[in-house]
């Protein structure tokens, strides 16, 4: 990457935290909103009510517990912004006894080999290049899921507990804790979903290492860290039906439709008001025979002010396809493909393994 364009994403993560104290704490931990597993960002991130594998840790707890076999896990390797981003999933979970299971889960989103030019002056004025040197960026977030059947014929429910941890190299850091609670209900063909994230507010308390990050220049003082050391991330609701469609002996059609309901005041979601934000989510998937799967969805739909103050409506679609190999699922998906978005192509590819007698 040429050095101009390496120093502006150093300027751009310095600021960040920042940045994020000055404003409303409202898009605090906004990587955990990314996506874990190709096969449901294949599916324009519309998982709610049909997440039934290891990675219902993340998209709703309450799907762990119908989990197929004893064990499950899942990796899953994602670049983004053209290899300068990447973001890593590994997830593992077990089916307890006939009613209840147990996950686990790491995430971690960072950008790598920041160039730290802070030194690159010597007291003399003099630049020396081998006074720069790298960090790194990155949050990491570790969910502890538990999820159960409950009295009630088709309904399930689950929680995470969650704990957040972010670096900016030797500048600063976080630890913050929250809660997921969500819940599933199935009725013949039809399943509905409903999960609140950061159901208790998601605190990060950040500590910042004054003598690395300020800088004394002349008469002036830069890089100072804020006065608020404490973010909140506030809770989010999601909610979810899908339903199968048996098109033949092998053929078979999943759709699922989604809503993002956030409560950060007015944004560019496609239903907003001073109070609420609300966001349609919609994804299908083709599933030929239990052995290959096409997908596809359309999710982040916006209404963008332009200039002049004219809206135009924007949207993220999605593809992805499936494949499954003995007790492994090989899934890939294909993102940001709208010639409206900024960011190039994002190829994701995620593994599952199946493995153990059923519990259930």
């Amino acid at each position: 990457m040429p050095p101009l364009n390496r120093l502006i994403i150093l300027a751009f993560i310095c600021l960040f935290p920042a940045t994020s104290f000055s404003q409303p704490a409202k898009y605090s931990n906004e990587f955990m909103n990314v996506g874990v597993g190709a096969r449901s960002i294949g599916m324009g991130k519309a998982f709610t009510a049909s997440a039934n594998d290891v990675t219902a840790s993340y998209w709703n707890p309450a799907g762990l517990a119908r989990i197929a076999g004893r064990y499950q896990g899942a990796l899953m390797h994602a670049p983004y912004f053209a290899g300068i981003a990447k973001f890593d999933y590994l997830g593992a979970a077990t089916s307890l006894d006939e009613e209840s299971s147990l996950g686990i889960s790491l995430l971690r989103y960072g950008v790598d080999d920041i160039p730290n030019t802070i030194d690159l002056i010597d007291g003399d004025g003099n630049i020396d290049y081998d006074r720069i040197s790298s960090f790194s960026v990155a949050d990491y977030a570790f969910l502890a899921t538990y999820a159960r059947n409950s009295p009630v014929g088709g309904l399930d429910f689950g929680g995470n507990l969650k704990i957040i941890r972010r670096s900016v190299g030797e500048f600063a850091s976080a630890w913050g804790f929250g809660v997921d609670v969500g819940a599933r209900f199935m009725y013949g063909d039809w399943k509905f979903g409903a999960v609140i994230r950061d159901a208790t507010g998601t605190f990060n308390v950040w500590k910042f290492n004054e003598e690395k990050l300020v800088i004394e220049v002349a008469d002036s003082v830069f890089n100072l860290p804020p006065d608020n050391s404490l973010e909140l991330t506030l809770p989010r609701l999601y909610f979810g039906a899908a339903r199968n469609f048996l098109i033949n002996d092998k053929v078979s059609l999943l759709a699922e439709v989604n809503a993002t309901v956030s409560f950060h005041g007015e944004t560019a979601a496609l239903l907003s008001s001073s109070l609420i934000g609300t966001e349609p989510v919609f994804g299908i998937e083709i599933n030929y025979g239990g052995l290959i799967f096409l997908r596809s969805g359309i999710g982040n739909l916006q209404r963008i002010t332009e200039f002049g103050n004219n809206k135009r409506l924007v949207a993220d679609p999605s593809a992805g396809l499936g494949l499954k190999l003995g007790n492994f699922y090989l899934d890939y998906a294909l993102g940001n493909i709208s010639p409206q978005t900024i960011s190039l192509y994002s190829n994701i590819f995620s593994l599952r393994y199946v493995f153990g007698e059923d519990n259930k």
